[in-house]
């Protein structure tokens, strides 16, 4: 990884790190959702971090940092890391069939990879997937009601060939600044936004327009001062595409 911008590949097989070049109801309905598997003990993934500030600024975008665990052996334990984040990256790539496990990587609406350090790639994949059949086209909101978050998933559009998918809600601190001391981005100060630290799954949606109201505190904690909320079709071993999507602030 070090000297070089590119990105940072993880073999399960042999755990060898290789360098490559190469409140209220949420707004209006997004038409993506960005998740960057990022690491503080990678030292290509600043720029792809930065990014991802940028994406959560646009209220089109629901863009989410999910720090992964598997370079921590480097010589700097991530401090935001979830295994459950390295397992849902590695699930995204059993589907696809390859072994396309590295860092920074960014997946857009379920369906297109990439590096999460090309900006211009992501905003390519926003659009093309954007236009993709049954990809984010069913409503969804979030609404804060004293101490429950209420989730709505409408029903789907007549003749959406996905009429299935899991509810699942993050919570998410908007920015966190890390000063890393050790590894690869030693000395490095970098704010990680939008990071994930907390996932739950709310429910089956089955093409019916259905609610759940989830108690706001299995959702704060560590920092939280947002949540997210995604209907993805296909199951958390097999993560399909995205079908609609929320976000609010919770403060």
């Amino acid at each position: 990884m070090n000297g070089v911008s590119g990105f940072s590949r993880w073999s399960g097989a042999i755990g060898l790190c290789v360098t490559i070049a190469t409140v209220d109801v949420a707004a209006a309905e997004p038409r993506a959702v960005v998740e960057l598997f990022t690491s503080q003990g990678c030292s290509s993934c600043p720029p792809a971090d930065k990014i991802i500030g940028e994406l959560a600024r646009d209220p089109s975008v629901i863009a989410l940092s999910l720090p992964i665990d598997y370079w921590d052996y480097l010589g700097w334990k991530d401090t935001l890391a979830d295994a459950r984040f390295t397992a849902r990256q590695k699930a995204y790539s059993q589907v696809r069939g390859d072994r396309d496990v590295f860092t920074p990587q960014v997946i857009v609406n379920g369906s297109a990879h990439l590096v999460g350090s090309n900006r211009t790639g992501i905003d390519s994949a926003i659009k093309t997937t954007d236009r993709s059949a049954g990809v984010m086209n069913v409503p969804v909101s979030l609404k804060v009601e004293g101490n429950e978050i209420k989730v709505v998933v409408a029903a789907a559009p007549d003749g959406d060939p996905a009429r299935h998918g899991e509810v699942w809600i993050c919570g998410v601190s908007k920015a966190i600044p890390i000063e890393i001391g050790r590894g690869e981005n030693r000395g490095r100060h970098v704010t990680y936004h939008n990071v994930v630290r907390n996932l739950l799954k709310v429910g089956d949606w089955t093409g019916a327009a259905e609610q759940w109201t989830v108690p706001l505190e299995n959702v704060v904690g560590d920092g939280v001062d947002a949540a997210a909320v995604y209907v993805q079709n296909g199951s958390r071993e097999k993560p399909g595409a995205m079908l609609g999507a929320a976000f609010t602030s919770l403060n």
